[in-house]
Order: C-alpha cells, then sequence, then structure tokens
C-alpha cells in the first residue's frame, strides 16, 4: 500500500466534497444583505443580533461516522454527550489517516472545512453514492466496496498529549513518523505498495478501503469472495512481495520451499525470497527494504535523543537498539533491551520491527508493525496474583502434555497491561484486533523463557462495540446462559492474560522433536494454528484450574469462560478459510474448540428454544459444571499433539471439527448467519497534539 503524503484534504479533496454537497441542505448560517451603495448599514438590535449557531443534527451519530469512512474523512463523532441529536465542537475528533486531518474545530466552534465535510455527508445519507456514468460492472464493484467498509464499525482509541511535557511530545512526534514508515513496509511486503495511485478520483470509498485493509483485498466474511469486490477496477489478485510473484501462481508454493535442501535459509523469517538468474536466495531486510529502514532508524534514534528523564532509560535503550537492527538486521541483539522493559521501569510500551508471520500464505516470514502504547499499571495485580503459581503452571502443563515432553524452568513475565496509542503495519488489522501477544518468536530471549507478554486492554471496549457484541451473543445464547455474560474489560482480559501466559508454558517456543520445530514437523500454517489452540484452550483450562488453586474467584471463573465461549463464536463466524482459501487459524482452532465442547456436553445447542434476543430460534447454553472437565481433555490432547510432534493427530483433530460435514458444520452455519449481523469493529485512531 502506498501511503500517501501528509496532505491537508483542503484542496482537492474538499473540493470533491464541495461537489458533492452541491445540492444539499445549507448548513451555514445566511450572511446577511450588503448595505446598499453609499450607505451607512442600521445598527443592529437586539432582535437582529447574529443568528443562531446552525445545528447539525441531520446525521444520527452511527451513521455519521459510517458515512465518514466511505468520504475517506479522517472524522470521529465520539459520543453524543448532552443528548442533543446533534454533532458539537467538543464531540469530534480528527483521525490518524493517510492524510492529515484539517482543523475541523477552531476557537469552539466548527471550520468551513467541518461544513463543507458536513454538508456532502448529509447528501449522502439523502441520496446514496453517486453512480451516474458508470457501467454495471463498475457500480457493482462499488456497491461491494461500500458492503466491505459497512462490515467493519469504526471503534475509537483516542491519546491526548496537548498537555502533556515537552519530552513526551517529541517521543510521540518521532514514532508516529516510524508508524508511517511502516505502514510502508508491510505495504510492499504485502505486495499492496504503489496500487493506491489506480483509483479513480471520485471514488473515496475505495480510497478509505485501501487504507482499512492495507491494499485493494476485500476481507470481512460477506464480501472477501465476492468477485465485484476490490478498491481497484482491475481487481488484483493478491501476490505477496516477499516470494517471486512468477512462483506465487503455484499453490503448492509453500510445500515446494519446505522441501527444498536450503529451506531453512529461503524461509528464515526476516528474510526476502528473490530469484537471480533462475536460483533462489534469501535476501535480509535491511538490504531489500533498506530506504525504508535507513529512515525508521533515523526516527527511532530521534526519540532515543528526546529522552532526558532518569527513569525512562530502559526505554531509550531499546529505542536504539531497535535503531540498530533496522539497519543490520540485528533483531535478536534488540530483543535483550526490548526484554528488559516492563510496568516497573517505563511509562510506555514500544515493539517496532518484524515479528509475526501470519499474514503471508507460507506462515514464515516476519511482518512489520509497531504497536506502542501507555502501560496500564493495573497488570501489576495480575502478576503478583499469577507469578507465585507459574512454575506449577508449567508442570500442570507438562502433565497433561506427556512424553516426551517434561516440565521445565519457567521465567517468562506475565502481561503487561497496555494502553494502545497505535498499531501499525502488521499489528493495524482492518475489523477487530489482536488483544495480546507473547513475543519475541525466535532467538534466545525467547527459547529462555525471557519474552514479554501485553494484553491490550483498551481495543474494542468502547460503549459502541460493547453494545454491538451484546446484540449478537443474545441472538446465540439461550436465555439462562446470557444472564450470567458479562462483557466488562476485566472479565474480557482475564482470558487474554491467561492465554498469552499458556503461550510461555509446556511446548512452546524453540520446543523440538527428533531434531525437528514446530513449523518443520507440522508447516507454517497448521503449526501456528496448534500453537494458538494451546494457548486459547490452555486459558480455557486455566481459569478452572486456578479456582481450585484458591487463586480465583469462581464467580469470575464462570464469566471468563462464557467469555472465551463468545470469542470462539466470533471466531467461528468469520469462516474457516481467508478469500485466497488459505486457513484462518482462530477460525479453526475456535471451530475445535467449540465442537469438542459440544461433543463433551459443555455446551449445548437447543434447537426448540428461543434465544436470549427473544427472535432467534435454536439458542447454545454453557454447561458450567462439565466445562473444566471438556477443558481439561481438549488440553491433554492439543498438548500431547504438540509434544510427540504427531502430525497425523493433529490433521485428525483440525479434520475432525473443521473440514467434515455433519451438525457441527451445520451449526457453524447458524453461526455464521448471526455473527455477521453485527459490525465487526475497526479501531481508527486520534492522537492529538
Amino acid at each position: 500500500m502506498k501511503i500517501l503524503p501528509p496532505i491537508t484534504p483542503s484542496r482537492a479533496a474538499l473540493a470533491a466534497l464541495a461537489a458533492l454537497a452541491a445540492g444539499a441542505a445549507c448548513v451555514q448560517p445566511h450572511a446577511p444583505p450588503p448595505a446598499e451603495p453609499h450607505q451607512e448599514a442600521p445598527a443592529p438590535t437586539a432582535a437582529q443580533a447574529a443568528p443562531p449557531a446552525p445545528r447539525f443534527d441531520k446525521i444520527p451519530r452511527l451513521d455519521f461516522n459510517r458515512i465518514a469512512v466511505e468520504l475517506d474523512l479522517p472524522l470521529f463523532w465520539i459520543a453524543d454527550r448532552n443528548s442533543s441529536g446533534a454533532v458539537e465542537p467538543d464531540e469530534v475528533s480528527g483521525l490518524w489517516h493517510h492524510t492529515t486531518a484539517p482543523a475541523w474545530v477552531a476557537s469552539g466552534a466548527f471550520t468551513p472545512e467541518f461544513t463543507s465535510a458536513y454538508a456532502a455527508m448529509t447528501r449522502i445519507k439523502a441520496e446514496g453514492h453517486p453512480r451516474a456514468g458508470l457501467d454495471d460492472a463498475e457500480k457493482r464493484r462499488r456497491d461491494a466496496v461500500l458492503a466491505e467498509l459497512a462490515a467493519g464499525r469504526p471503534s475509537l482509541l483516542r491519546s491526548d498529549f496537548r498537555g502533556a511535557s515537552a519530552e513526551d511530545r517529541a517521543i510521540v512526534g518521532h514514532l508516529l513518523k516510524v508508524a508511517e514508515l511502516i505502514e510502508q513496509l508491510h505495504a510492499k511486503q504485502l505486495g499492496s505498495a504503489g496500487m493506491a495511485d489506480k483509483i479513480p478520483p471520485d471514488d473515496p470509498a475505495s480510497r478509505a478501503l485501501f487504507w482499512r485493509n492495507q491494499g485493494p483485498w476485500c476481507e470481512q466474511p460477506r464480501s472477501r469472495n465476492e468477485p465485484s469486490c476490490s478498491a481497484l477496477p482491475s481487481k488484483p489478485p493478491p501476490v505477496t512481495g516477499v516470494y517471486p510473484a512468477r512462483l506465487q501462481q503455484d499453490k503448492k508454493l509453500c510445500a515446494a520451499l519446505e522441501a527444498r535442501r536450503d529451506q531453512q535459509a529461503l524461509l528464515a523469517p526476516f528474510t526476502v525470497v528473490v530469484e537471480q538468474g533462475g536460483a533462489l536466495k534469501a535476501v535480509p531486510y535491511s538490504e531489500a527494504y533498506k530506504p525504508e529502514m535507513e529512515a525508521v532508524s533515523r526516527e527511532l534514534k530521534a526519540a532515543a535523543e528526546a529522552i532526558q528523564s532518569p527513569g525512562e532509560a530502559a526505554f531509550k535503550a531499546y529505542l536504539l537498539a531497535a535503531s540498530q537492527a533496522f539497519l543490520d538486521n540485528g533483531w535478536e541483539l534488540a530483543d535483550e533491551p526490548w526484554a528488559k522493559m516492563n510496568a516497573e521501569n517505563s511509562a510506555w510500551y514500544l515493539r517496532v520491527g518484524p515479528d509475526e508471520t501470519y499474514w503471508e500464505p507460507c506462515n514464515r516470514k516476519a511482518g512489520f508493525h509497531m504497536s506502542f502504547a501507555r502501560i496500564n499499571q493495573e497488570s501489576l495485580t495480575w502478576q503478583k496474583k499469577l507469578d507465585p503459581v507459574k512454575a506449577d503452571m508449567e508442570a500442570a502443563f507438562a502433565q497433561l502434555a506427556g512424553a516426551p515432553y517434561k516440565a521445565r524452568k519457567v521465567a517468562f513475565h506475565l502481561p503487561d497491561f497496555i494502553d494502545v496509542l497505535v498499531n501499525a503495519g502488521d499489528s493495524r488489522a482492518a475489523t477487530g484486533g489482536t488483544a495480546g501477544q507473547s513475543l519475541p518468536n525466535w532467538g534466545r530471549v525467547a527459547t529462555e523463557g525471557r519474552g514479554r507478554t501485553v494484553a491490550m486492554v483498551n481495543l474494542l471496549h468502547d460503549d459502541d462495540s460493547r453494545a454491538a457484541l451484546r446484540e449478537a451473543t443474545a441472538s446465540l445464547f439461550c436465555k439462562s446462559t446470557m444472564e450470567s455474560v458479562s462483557l466488562e474489560r476485566p472479565v474480557a482480559t482475564l482470558g487474554t492474560v491467561l492465554h498469552e501466559a499458556a503461550h510461555n508454558l509446556g511446548p512452546a517456543q524453540g520446543y523440538k522433536v527428533k531434531g525437528k520445530t514446530d513449523s518443520e514437523i507440522y508447516g507454517g500454517p497448521l503449526a501456528s494454528m496448534l500453537e494458538e489452540l494451546k494457548a486459547q484452550t490452555g486459558a480455557l483450562f486455566f481459569t478452572g484450574w486456578l479456582v481450585q488453586q484458591g487463586v480465583l474467584d469462581p464467580a469470575l471463573a464462570r464469566m471468563s469462560e462464557a467469555r472465551d465461549v463468545i470469542w470462539a463464536l466470533g471466531q467461528v463466524g468469520q469462516g474457516m478459510h481467508t478469500a485466497g482459501g488459505e486457513p484462518r487459524p482462530y477460525g479453526q482452532l475456535a471451530a475445535i474448540q467449540l465442537g469438542s465442547l459440544l461433543d463433551a456436553g459443555a455446551l449445548g445447542f437447543h434447537r426448540g428454544e428461543v434465544a436470549a434476543n427473544g427472535t432467534d430460534k435454536g439458542c447454545f447454553a454453557i454447561q458450567a459444571d462439565k466445562l473444566p472437565a471438556a477443558a481439561e481433555a481438549l488440553a491433554r490432547t492439543v498438548l500431547g499433539i504438540k509434544a510427540r510432534g504427531d502430525k497425523a493427530g493433529a490433521l485428525r483433530l483440525r479434520d475432525t471439527y473443521v473440514e467434515q460435514e455433519g451438525a457441527w458444520k451445520g451449526l457453524r452455519g447458524v453461526i455464521e448467519e448471526r455473527m455477521q449481523r453485527m459490525p465487526l469493529g475497526s479501531v481508527v485512531y486520534a492522537i492529538e497534539m
């Protein structure tokens, strides 16, 4: 994806908005008529005082935010704080975007840029998007783009640094520039760099889709397989930038690379595979993306130099190490100072570089990303609770895994809670988001259990997101189960904490069977799914286990278990495969988890009972007394497969709940239909400086 230069849309973009606004109801106050020549205008009386400020009440708030996306406007209506039904100056925010937001408000009043934008939005609300002069194929494409956008509801993360120290403002300024560069780097990896230039100039919705999806391809369950859905009229297929385009015409590319003698070099995570003279060669990221890497390095170094506070020495050390890694590909060296940061020695959280592999079809190449956040001190409470039992948790996992796995000394950090300021690159999802992360995935810090784990506790916890999730949940749960559901943040956070902790327990990073790693045994996609299944099943298992140890309140445990089931329903609702046919790790693991809970009687589907919303017939009920034993049985199966390197067992488990026809597949269809009624949260960011 090409990141457009940071321009204020007051010329071309706002000219287009003015054209859209033509004919719309006037929202600006009428100017008084000019005075007659050579006459003095009479002084206004009290009754003739300035006309009242216009009322911007033509568009309900959720429609306002939806249409702002469709017009590619970096604008968000935060809340109708006074329940007036009208948007007011203190209720809006500009967004971090591929264009710089204009000043929507000045001196406590809306600017002409806002009134022009609002007029255009009012016209779209009344008449829809213009289609005159377009052929039928282009009309279908643009309608599909709108459907893709509508499947994601904007969810705001807002950070205010207007009163912050000069040091903090300088740090944020440099790291926002890093975020823009990370977007460019990941666009090259995705193969979408430069494509935005081909979007029709009168098609802001396609520009918005391209920005949100980091490319022209549609991702939402109902539109990703729609042939017309693309931000570009040419509808290019996805071709990643980390393997030669010619080789990607072969659907068996990944298997072919894994079968080569030089597969370890070619599939190394921090390289790009290129073709030279008919031979394949792995080129380090620092060479393949040299201009962008050098630019990131400069900004990271500048951020480090802005730090004068002795209390941020750990953060400064990481910034300098990461700056060097962007020059020499030395990511493992940068992991050392990063692992030394925690909630007690820095107010900041930053992870920048290449890490996760789920974004590409072979699940081998690390995607560039950035997560920048403030540390939330609430994490210290959970760390104090769980730190004393980490060794016991490992012993419990080892017992479930069985031979040849043996319990080991674990020294990982329990999750730090972070409030995200901005995610970029591979961390910025079109909809939804990563609730937690355990890194690094390679190197000594990972194999020695010294990695860091975080829970992103402010993602998708706005009122709009929770209301939509409650509505979707009520369409699937029976009334008795719905009565025990809590969507409050502490409940959701517990599952994330235990999921990320479980990544560091049992057969984890670096574990080998007969000298082979997970990826070498199972292949990248299956290995990724198994590891996430281990972690999510571990979260469900440890919830009950911690109650037995006296660490966790039983009532909170039951609510957390229900929240984990809701998460699984949401993942199944998005389907088992991507638009390109690649497996969705989270969707497939959720199908295995829910299917096994149904088989164990811990989850039931009552066909004749009306769901909690009073409308849908057929609903799921959790049998809380059976759930801990069912979670333990599934954990034993999954951990045993990983401990033995049992590829045949992994395939059987996947095929039973993902591929085979039967009653469970029919219920998956019910889940998909009801969950897909709910627009998924699409995180947007406002950083006020």
